[in-house]
């Protein structure tokens, strides 16, 4: 068989400028190789002239004493040893190779763990076995690094004396690495800081303000996807978000979860797409897609839909909360198995996940979305970490309908994505809504009830007026304005408009 020449030394690979002249190992030389049509990761390796490892422009550059044979073998194992899972490059590179050259790399050194994991993940993501027999010595190792990516505890394979620790089927297993960051998040245990914050807030404010960041996490879920609907669409919305988790999800889930997104809209196609999909533009005259990120084949939905369902139900709870949370909902906003509504049901997903593991409060629905769209070029950075990269690997036509049909077989880049970024930028925001969300508004409920009742100390009103009286208030700055003074609030005289003031000041710091 014909061995595969891998690469010199060299400045640009596939246009990214590395940051001296180096030589790429692991997955770079892998890709570089066998020419694997594939997204590139975050983060390529290549071995530099400096005795030291540093990070620059999208490479990690390792010192000689890294540089691995330069052999499908070495590069192999650096990739295992040092980067980590790709699965995507990893199902690709099986795919485009002799199998028999890798039977015969694993058979030389059958007690090797490297050789042994490679086993496993040939027969796993491509369900065909190699012809070798079964394992009869070595120490069991695992499938993913623990050190180097979350995964679950994970079940014995003995034909291969692994621990199969992924977590996910072959249908659906992003992986997350473990960043110092990701570690961080981890260690502050935010769900246990949560339980502290409604510890010390009493069961009335708790329930209103339950109440409140219901609604506004639904209301910012649809004003990121540039909708403002009626507010009875927001408040069903908001109903499906307080039931999320209770229910495993299934297919019949997502459908009845679209059918509440949508409502009664009539020119959108419920159910999951019988076509391409892209999100985009069109050009002004000739109406040709522009996509900024194209969906996963709809033949492929079936096995994405149902690989997402497995993770959920049977890997979820393997791994931190946040994280699961990150690669499920992220997983499907990439695939967009729908026509209309991905988005909101993309962050509903947040909420299942986080929901049906206990990691918020019972009863209590993080605003996340809120606080999302505070932050909405970051999140659309993060959705765009992937889609960049996944964009140029995807061969398309436009349609008649002027939709986009997908050419090659991307199916594995939905399958298989690194949701590290996903995972950080899901933390932070999970973290604002416990530090300052929940806080901030169970404080200003208290402060509002103080106001409600020193009001009416002085002025008998409805509570309507009273709440119209702090809208207007909070409006002027803590000043009563003019017009408001002459028609809502004629009757009342100057010194009791300017005790509303000096309390609503006093309460709220103006």
């Amino acid at each position: 068989m014909e061995s595969k020449r891998f690469s010199e030394p060299v400045s640009v690979f596939q246009e990214s400028r590395l940051p001296e002249r180096a030589l790429p190992v692991g997955y770079a030389a892998l890709i570089d190789a066998y020419n694997l049509q594939i997204p590139l990761p975050l983060t390529l390796s290549a071995i530099g002239k400096r005795h030291k490892i540093y990070e620059e422009g999208g490479w990690r550059i390792y010192t000689p004493r890294h540089e691995p044979p330069s052999t499908l073998e070495g590069h192999l194992v650096f990739a295992l040893k040092y980067e980590g899972l790709d699965l995507a490059i990893l199902k690709r590179l099986f795919l485009a190779m002799d199998a028999d050259e890798l039977a015969a790399i694993i058979t030389a050194k059958p007690t090797s763990s490297y050789m042994r994991r490679l086993w496993f993940l040939y027969e796993w993501l491509l369900d065909r076995p190699l012809d070798i027999p079964d394992a009869k010595t070595g120490t069991y190792a695992d499938i993913v690094d623990p050190k180097q990516q979350w995964a679950v505890k994970g079940e014995t394979s003995t034909r291969h004396r692994v621990r199969n620790n992924l977590p996910g089927t072959p249908n659906f297993c992003p992986l997350v690495r473990r960043t110092e960051k990701l570690e961080r998040f981890v260690d502050a245990r935010l769900d246990e800081q949560a339980r502290a914050v409604i510890g010390k807030i009493s069961a009335g404010i708790l329930a209103r303000t339950a109440a409140f960041l219901l609604l506004k996490d639904s209301k910012s879920s649809y004003a990121i996807e540039g909708e403002a609907p009626p507010h009875d669409r927001i408040q069903r919305w908001g109903k499906a978000i307080g039931e999320a988790g209770k229910q495993p999800l299934d297919k019949d889930e997502f459908l009845r979860l679209q059918r509440i997104v949508i409502g009664k809209e009539r020119f959108i196609r419920l159910g999951f797409r019988n076509e391409g999909g892209f999100v985009g533009e069109h050009e002004q005259d000739t109406r040709i897609p522009l996509p900024d990120h194209i969906s996963a084949r709809h033949e492929a939905l079936p096995a994405l839909v149902q690989g997402m369902i497995d993770f959920d139900r049977s890997y979820a709870n393997g791994i931190d909360p946040v994280i699961a949370a990150s690669a499920l909902a992220f997983g499907f906003v990439y695939i967009h198995p729908f026509e209309d509504g991905n988005g909101r049901i993309h962050r509903y997903l947040i909420h299942h996940v986080l929901t049906a593991r206990g990691f918020n409060p019972a009863g209590i629905v993080f605003p996340v979305s809120s606080a999302i769209l505070e932050r909405i070029d970051d999140y659309r950075r993060v959705l765009e970490s992937y889609s960049q990269r996944l964009l140029p690997v995807i061969e398309w036509e436009p349609t008649e309908r002027m939709n986009v049909r997908v050419l090659n077989d991307t199916d594995d880049f939905y399958r298989y994505f690194d949701a590290t970024p996903h995972a950080e930028f899901l933390f932070e925001c999970v973290q604002k809504t416990i530090e300052n969300d929940l806080p901030e508004e169970a404080a200003f409920l208290q402060r509002y009830d103080q106001f409600k009742s020193r009001v009416e100390t002085l002025v008998e009103m409805p509570a309507s007026t009273v709440d119209l009286l702090f809208n207007f208030l909070k409006q002027n700055n803590g000043r009563l304005s003019k017009r408001a003074r002459e028609k809502e609030f004629s009757p009342l005289s100057d010194e009791e408009t300017a005790k509303f003031e000096a309390i609503y000041q006093e309460l709220f710091e103006v």
